[in-house]
This record gives structure tokens, C-alpha cells and sequence, in this order.
């Protein structure tokens, strides 16, 4: 037997890493009980589900984000670095620092796309509504390259 052990032998041995949160027993998350919810830092009509972790403290979490027809989520960046994986629709992502239609690219359901932190970029439902599924290292940032596009400034 070699010297580093596998990780089915390391689990067989109960040495196992610690889980994280969410993760401690196995279950299930279906499509129709995924709880979407208004999120401040996006357009009114843009939904986020949490689906693994806590997004606002530290470690490992999966939230989705589900955007109809339409909107846009102008020039922003997140500190993080971020998995995209496209659910349903056509995603469409810029990467610049002011919104430019020429600069999008479509990606359909199941395309994985790598964003490094501080990656300044933008979104369009060009096309319809599109569900992406973000997987990251939190906490989730979200600051927007003009505060003029950031609807947490026009809360009334």
C-alpha cells in the first residue's frame, strides 16, 4: 500500500475531513424547493437562492441566482472568486468595466464559466430568463463600478 492513502481509505479509516456547514448529512435540494428571495444589491426583479453555506460569513457556499427576461446587472465585481454553471437559458457575460452589448458572449445550460475575483464584468437576459449557479468562498461581495447602478442606492 502506498504511503499517502486514498481518500475512499482514508474515509474507510474514519479519517475524514471536517464538513462544512450544510454538508453534515446527506440530503436532497430539489428544483421546486429551491426559496428564492429578493437579494438588495440586485434589480427588483432578480432573485438568489441559497443552496449550500452562508454566503455572508466565511466558507464554502452555492447560491443561485434566476434573472428574468430583460435585465441587466450592470458593471460590477465580487472579491471573490466564483464558479459560474449555467442552469437554464442562455447566461450572457461581458467582462469591462462599462456595459458594452458588443462584449457579451452567450453560454448555454450546463457551460462552466471561471471568474477570478475583481473581475469587473456584466450581465444581460438577453435572450430570456437564465438560472446560474455560483459556487465560491464567502463572504459574497458585490460592488458596483458606479453607484448609480447599485439598487441598494435607490431604496426609498
Amino acid at each position: 500500500m502506498s504511503q499517502k492513502a486514498s481518500g475512499v481509505e482514508r474515509a474507510q479509516q474514519g479519517e475524514v475531513q471536517p464538513h462544512q456547514l450544510g454538508q453534515e448529512v446527506f440530503k436532497t435540494i430539489l428544483c421546486e424547493d429551491v426559496d428564492w428571495k429578493p437579494f438588495p444589491a440586485f434589480p427588483p426583479s432578480v432573485r438568489l437562492a441559497v443552496v449550500v453555506g452562508q454566503p455572508s460569513e466565511s466558507g464554502h457556499y452555492t447560491i443561485r441566482v434566476k434573472t428574468p427576461h430583460g435585465e441587466k446587472l450592470m458593471p460590477h465585481k465580487h472579491s471573490e472568486d466564483r464558479v459560474y454553471t449555467v442552469i437554464s437559458g442562455v447566461f450572457y457575460i461581458g467582462l469591462g468595466d462599462e456595459f458594452d452589448a458588443s462584449k457579451l458572449e452567450a453560454y448555454p445550460p450546463g457551460a462552466v464559466i471561471i471568474l477570478p475575483g475583481n473581475t469587473p464584468h456584466f450581465h444581460w437576459a438577453k435572450s430570456g430568463e437564465y438560472v446560474t449557479q455560483i459556487t465560491a468562498m464567502g463572504p459574497l461581495g458585490l460592488e458596483y463600478l458606479s453607484a448609480k447602478d447599485d439598487p441598494r442606492n435607490h431604496n426609498s
